[in-house]
């Protein structure tokens, strides 16, 4: 039994995140980040859950990006926290290096969106926390292809390969790991953030067993 791998450290701390966004361009400050949701784990147990509505003042959301996500202005303006609050919570676990970080296509899209976050807050982009980062898309895909992880590569840079590779065939989107993995959840709540990264942890606590990480 190699101890060394997720499956068996029960005390491992994670944190499972998930950015909405204005747009997908990954080139635009424009792009601002509006909800950020991320859970704090331990082992198999979420220990917290958080959800934020980040206070911009000039937030331009596309038609199709509000239809997709369901954003509410009104709720939004109801319940909008200061960004720079927000992102000092999250980065106090981020950049923790006893924690996981863990997300859905994070290695494609969401870690961009967070050093967007800090661009827009005047301050530098900062991907070191990437080293500790499992993108649950890049592994999806090592375990459909049965792609293995070799130890002698760093983990990251497998996952940014994978992330790369263009899959044909059978979907990996977050909906279609559940069906696999046999998650329950609702269609209709897809693309919530809370509700995303919630299911998205059962997928991964599922997902370490198919692979060697």
């Amino acid at each position: 039994m190699n101890e060394e791998l997720l499956r068996f450290k029960k005390n491992q701390k994670y944190i499972v995140f998930d950015f909405e966004t204005c747009s997908l361009n990954l080139a635009s400050l424009d792009n601002k980040p509006w909800q950020l949701a991320f859970i704090i784990a331990e082992g198999n147990n979420i220990l917290e859950k958080h959800d934020y509505y980040i206070a911009w003042e000039d937030l331009n959301i596309s038609a199709e990006a509000a239809k997709v996500t369901g954003f509410s202005k009104s709720k939004y303006d109801k319940n909008k926290v200061d960004a720079k609050t927000v992102l000092d919570h999250f980065e106090k676990y981020l950049y923790d290096e006893s924690y996981i970080n863990v997300g859905h296509n994070i290695f494609g899209f969401d870690i961009y969106i967070h050093n967007i976050f800090r661009k827009n807050l005047g301050l530098p982009a900062d991907y070191s926390y990437i080293k500790r980062s499992i993108d649950t898309l890049s592994i999806a895909k090592s375990v459909e292809k049965n792609i293995e992880y070799r130890k002698n590569e760093h983990l990251s840079l497998f996952q940014f390969k994978l992330n790369s590779y263009r899959h044909r065939g059978t979907s990996l989107s977050l909906s279609s790991c559940c069906k696999r993995y046999d998650v329950d959840f609702d269609p209709s709540k897809l693309h919530d953030a809370l509700y995303d990264i919630t299911k998205n942890f059962d997928v991964f606590k599922k997902m370490i067993w198919d692979s060697e990480i």
